[in-house]
């Protein structure tokens, strides 16, 4: 699988040594143009001027988190013996994105937000469960066979396959027997595609379960949700102004904590000769711009002593440094968008 084959154990002691992280320390941005069939602009053509802005300012990954709802429909795989496309202006988009990435010198890593059988937002509904409907699983293994066929022999410095957004409320012997055939598949394929795994509890962690399958692992860099998604969400319980560091519920919130809780027992899976990536994290525009920025120094500066990379939600929007609408900083008027330059500068920085 060459450099990027991800298939040999380094054996560190990670008392002693730090661990090699075995992917590129790839950091970018998640696009989200084939995110959702809800809205127009989730389920329209990647733009080109964003990857003129990412290789202009030094990043070099993208993230697609897709819907396959995007090219097909639920009857494309819920009412035929095997799925099929029916809308393939969709795939059109995901094939000029590719060589979007390659032409601008940035990783293209496919997402299944929403894959048949599951999604982590409880807003999309699916008729059946990848975790226990054998239709439904058939139909995920299905998708992803489709996409090894058709880019089969882009390298891996090119393209990667991140497998289910943000699995959560199963347990680690159920998330590995469905990747695994789902790793299987892929492979029967195209035996060298660049594999990726989130983690469980919503990408926060780390699967051992499923080390020996020689594939990459990714991770999340949104806690404290209190900070993160401030105002966001009833079922983000915090009405206090975030603060960084903050204290919740008498736990004291800080640099510190989020190594102990989300870095070491992921350097415990990366000195096994894991791969570990952050596949999304970023700060709602609610929160004060002054420590959002505190708060993201504190992770990246993390990543940078881990080795590993990262993909800021979202580049464009209530996340991102183009056009995230906060009311608390002034914008510079670059190219025609909104650009936060103060953010834009932690994250070349980080």
């Amino acid at each position: 699988m060459g450099a990027l084959a991800l298939s040999s154990s380094q054996g560190w002691d990670i008392s002693n040594t730090a661990p090699v992280n075995l992917l590129p320390r790839w950091r970018g941005f998640n696009l989200l143009e084939k995110f959702s069939t809800d809205r127009p602009e989730w389920s329209t053509a990647f733009q080109e001027k964003d990857f003129e802005l990412m290789q202009e300012w030094g990043f070099d990954f993208a993230r697609l988190p897709m819907s396959y709802l995007c090219w097909m429909t639920q009857d494309d795989w819920m009412k035929h013996d095997l799925p099929q496309i029916s809308n393939q202006k969709g795939i059109d988009d995901i094939d000029e994105v590719i060589s979007f990435g390659k032409q601008y010198h940035v990783h293209i890593q496919l997402n299944m937000h929403r894959i048949q059988g599951y999604c982590v937002s409880q807003d999309f509904i699916e008729p059946l469960n990848i975790w226990q409907d054998r239709k439904a699983l058939d139909a995920a293994i299905w998708q992803w066979c489709f996409f090894a066929q058709r880019y089969k022999g882009i390298p891996n410095e090119n393209l990667s396959f991140d497998l289910i957004n943000e699995p959560a409320g199963i347990s680690p012997d159920t998330y590995a027997r469905v990747i695994t055939e789902i790793v299987q598949a892929i492979r029967s394929e195209d035996p060298d595609r660049l594999i990726i795994a989130d983690g469980l509890e919503y990408g926060t962690r780390p699967v051992f379960a499923l080390k020996d399958l020689h594939i990459a692992q990714s991770t999340r860099g949104y806690s404290p949700p209190e900070l993160s998604h401030y105002k966001t969400s009833p079922a983000v319980k915090s009405t206090t102004v975030p603060s960084w560091p903050m204290m919740i519920d008498g736990i004291r919130w800080d640099k510190d904590k989020l190594f102990r809780d989300y870095i070491q027992p992921w350097q415990k899976l990366q000195a096994m000769g894991v791969g570990i990536h952050v596949g999304e994290w970023g700060c709602f525009k609610y929160t004060p711009h002054a420590v959002c920025l505190k708060w993201m120094r504190s992770w990246l500066s993390l990543w940078k002593r881990a080795d590993w990379g990262w993909a800021l939600w979202n580049l464009r929007g209530h996340f991102g440094i183009i056009d995230s609408k906060r009311e608390d900083i002034v914008y510079e008027n670059y190219k025609g968008l909104q650009l936060d330059r103060k953010m834009l500068k932690v994250l070349q920085n980080g």
